[in-house]
């Protein structure tokens, strides 16, 4: 995207070995509100890549704009850095989840995914947030321990935790 066109203050920035567009373009099939903005190319050979492939790649996920560029091998992504979707019903966090296992992702603890380009997602009932808040201590005992037995998590069995005595 021209420099010129950049108005957001805080853009989160992806570095990804290869695959910058595919992965952007696969991200944007899945949440809405999404698209890809702008892909800019390698105007000649370089240590990330040959001329003419993606270098840059402008999207925005749900309203929020990110960058992305295929540089080249630097350092993977890890656990350090995750995106966290909050969901609203257990329909909409089983699209999500669906889609990037679908995709290849890997199902981790706790509601993590880590997608086929390695990126950590987190895809989280919002309503599980307000559960372990809850200044009783059973209650939010209760959830927490059940969280942890899930991998993907189900609304349904939270909230039957939090309401058990």
């Amino acid at each position: 995207m021209p420099t010129s066109r950049v108005q957001d203050k805080l853009v989160p920035h992806l570095w990804y070995t290869t695959d910058a567009e595919e992965a952007a373009r696969f991200y944007t099939t899945v949440f809405p509100d999404s698209h890809v903005d702008f892909v800019t190319h390698f105007p000649a050979d370089s240590p990330s890549g040959p001329a003419g492939g993606v270098a840059v790649v402008w999207f925005t996920l749900f309203g929020q704009r990110f960058v992305a560029i295929s540089g080249g091998p630097h350092h993977p992504f890890n656990d350090a850095v995750s995106f966290l979707v909050l969901c609203d019903s257990q329909d909409e966090l089983d699209r999500y989840w669906d889609a990037f296992v679908g995709h290849g992702g890997t199902p981790q603890a706790c509601g993590w995914i880590v997608d086929r380009y390695g990126v950590r997602w987190q895809v989280a009932p919002r309503r599980l947030h307000q559960m372990l808040e809850d200044p009783d201590p059973g209650r939010a005992g209760r959830v927490a321990a059940e969280m942890l037995k899930q991998v993907k998590f189900d609304l349904a069995t939270l909230e039957a935790a939090y309401h058990s005595e």
